[in-house]
């Protein structure tokens, strides 16, 4: 398995790192790749900030024989669900609470306080999407959280 490298407009956070964390391009070049059809799914989360999954990406890592791990927000999961159908597992990651969400993004300090309030404001909205999705994980506590989503992959893999 392998993850996914996403593609965004936005500016690398600390120590990110192009290629690695992920692929930044600037809101022309994204619009571009865009018109292109390079990509399997895309979004423009907040104003000229887009965030999507390079076709590219998806047969570079297909191309190694490996399994494919998407960490994307929810309309990109739907549409990869549909794009793949019964060969994906779409797997929702969901805070214990907002309130929660919003101590865990202000310990971080990478964010703006308006910055926090607009991914806050996403996250309410994301999770009305949560009942679409195969399974449910909530992360309020991390280790268990990665056990049972570790565990769920395992049993979609063994299908």
């Amino acid at each position: 398995m392998e993850f996914s490298i996403s593609a965004t407009s936005r500016a690398p956070r600390g120590a990110e790192k192009h290629g690695v964390d992920y692929y930044y391009l600037t809101p022309e070049e994204f619009r571009q790749k865009v018109d292109n059809q390079e990509f399997l799914e895309y979004e423009e989360v907040y104003q000229n900030c887009y965030y999507g999954t390079l076709r590219s990406e998806v047969e570079r890592i297909t191309a190694q024989g490996k399994n494919i791990v998407f960490d994307v927000d929810v309309v990109g999961g739907l549409n990869i669900k549909k794009e793949f159908g019964d060969q994906a597992l779409a797997l929702f990651i969901a805070p214990p609470s907002i309130d929660e969400l919003h101590k865990r993004l202000v310990s971080r300090g990478t964010d703006s306080a308006e910055m926090i309030e607009k991914r806050i404001g996403k996250a309410e909205f994301e999770m009305s999407f949560a009942s679409k999705f195969d399974i449910v994980v909530v992360n309020d506590n991390l280790e268990l959280a990665k056990a049972e989503a570790e565990r769920s992959i395992r049993e979609f893999l063994k299908k």
